[in-house]
């Protein structure tokens, strides 16, 4: 019980209480030991006390807020995991909620994202049992597992008739944190940020060195799906776009040793590139803090759609001693935009919070950018431009059973009856039989012939869709088609590029360009 004692009473310290509360804590604390205690003596079976206490901590921070959270020992190795290395599974972003496994987002590139895994969607089994008893970290674990080894899940998604069963094969998952880069045109660059972490800031600095060789004049950064990360790599990439001196964010918190002001504190970097930032509903935290301090000091313009609105900051706190792999990350403290805001959503609701519901404009605050542009808080980032990025109902339920990806790998490899009649990059130019073949050099469109060749594939896969609503999902299957292909023929990178290309708020991003240029020749 000694442990139990001390862990509690760690705990009870980070609050840094004043004085006058000590004898409240100092009952609690005695409440809660007694409780473990009469578990311990009187439970029917022998009950692991560890567990008990790590119950207790959760149990403490869930009355506090959304992104307050503790780490066992398993869970930290996971957190360091994710900021330095890679992993094995299916590439999941999840979250528990209620008795729900609920998933954030898939990472781009990976066997649940070739699936058509979708944010919202509830994995209600994994190899045939249920979720609902599991914590979102024994889910990850069952998850994971070494490479090529199999798993099943069962995913449940609003409008659909029945659960889905999925098998999938383990692959490595690597944790890049700049996946992308690369040139969509002439002049203008594309750098996707997958997530905040430990090298992200090297990464991008890497990733524009090769840009401006290519004859780069102008940047797409796009934070779409960003979940977060690491806040100190979230001031030194704002730092690469803004002058020395700028403000970036500022944070505010109970405990006045937590507030203080971050500014950019490095000149000749990226600060007179035109630049438009991406952001959605996935972007969130880190992401907002670089979005937001674009927006504030006119330094560029947002495309897309409302971000998060995460402006909680977390402090980790190491229990017992430095060395131990017990963890508490606290929210500490608000930050605030350079104007001045608040971004954070209102979670008294947690279903809404969840459902990231709209914050209506009326309860919003209003502040100024640098140069007067109307900006506002408690609703996320609000981009310059919004523009939706919504998927057909079909094109959702074709990409869900992984057709795309898997008509794509067989198209590739020349078994389907239109595939046979191409020459694809790397293959012989004149093959036995090429006479009359279809040779493809840089550039691969889906024509008529291909999106019929589709069709008879999905009918392979009794996937039957009625004419008008594949009709109506037309862009989006040919944007899907194209993407897949060119992955398969050339590399995932390329098949981001094509697709970048028919993506509507990549063009707006591309047509407001000139615009954003404005802001640096001010």
């Amino acid at each position: 019980m000694k442990k139990i004692a001390v862990l509690l009473a760690l705990l009870l310290a980070i609050a840094s209480l004043p004085a006058n509360q000590e004898d409240i804590w100092s009952s609690s604390l005695e409440k809660v030991t007694n409780i473990v205690s009469l578990i311990d003596q009187n439970y029917y079976k022998s009950a692991n006390q560890e567990q008990l206490v790590y119950a207790s901590i959760r149990g403490a921070l869930d009355t506090l807020d959304p992104h307050s959270y503790f780490l066992d020992p398993e869970g930290f190795s996971r957190m360091q995991e994710d900021y330095t290395a890679k992993y094995y599974g299916l590439g999941l972003q999840i979250y528990k909620y209620e008795d729900r496994l609920v998933v954030i987002s898939p990472i781009e590139g990976t066997p649940a994202y070739r699936l058509g895994i979708m944010p919202g969607d509830v994995i209600s089994h994994i190899n045939g049992e249920s979720t609902k008893p599991l914590s979102s970290y024994d889910a990850m674990q069952k998850l994971r597992g070494p490479k090529g080894t199999k798993v099943t899940i069962t995913i449940v998604r609003e409008g659909l008739e029945k659960p889905m069963d999925l098998t999938i094969i383990r692959e490595e998952i690597p944790l890049y944190s700049i996946p992308y880069a690369f040139m969509l045109n002439d002049t203008t660059g594309y750098i996707y940020i997958r997530n905040f972490a430990g090298t992200t800031t090297e990464e991008f600095e890497e990733k524009m060195a090769g840009l401006v060789k290519q004859g780069m004049k102008s940047l797409i950064l796009d934070l779409r799906g960003n979940g977060g990360g690491a806040f100190f790599q979230s001031l030194e990439l704002s730092d690469e776009f803004l002058p020395s001196g700028a403000m970036v964010v500022s944070i505010r918190g109970r405990n006045k040793a937590y507030d203080n002001e971050f500014r950019a504190g490095r000149d000749n970097q990226y600060e007179k590139l035109p630049l438009v930032v991406l952001i959605d509903q996935g972007s969130a935290s880190a992401s907002e803090i670089v979005s937001g301090a674009v927006m504030d000091n006119d330094r560029g313009l947002v495309v897309g759609e409302d971000s998060w609105g995460k402006g909680l900051v977390q402090t980790m706190f190491r229990l017992e001693s430095p060395s131990s792999n017990l963890a508490v990350a606290l929210t500490t403290a608000k930050y605030y935009t350079p104007s001045g805001r608040s971004i954070q959503r209102d979670f008294s609701h947690l279903d809404d919070y969840y459902m990231n519901k709209a914050t209506p404009e009326s309860q919003r605050e209003v502040r100024y950018t640098s140069q007067g542009r109307k900006v506002l808080g408690q609703g996320g980032i609000t981009p310059d431009y919004k523009v939706e990025f919504l998927l057909k109902p079909l094109t959702a339920e074709i990409r869900f059973k992984g057709a795309f990806f898997s008509y794509a790998r067989k198209f590739a490899s020349h078994q389907t009856e239109l595939a046979k009649k191409y020459v694809f990059p790397g293959e012989a130019a004149t093959p036995p039989g090429a006479t009359g073949k279809i040779v493809v050099k840089r550039v691969f469109v889906v024509d008529e012939g291909v999106l019929e060749d589709f069709k008879t594939y999905l009918g392979t896969l009794k996937i039957t869709p009625p004419a008008d609503k594949f009709q109506e999902a037309l862009p989006d299957i040919r944007r899907e088609l194209e993407r897949e292909i060119v992955s398969s023929l050339w590399s995932l990178e390329e098949g981001r590029r094509v697709f970048c290309l028919r993506d509507p708020v990549v063009l707006k991003a591309l047509e407001v360009m000139p615009e954003s240029a404005k802001f640096i020749e001010k």
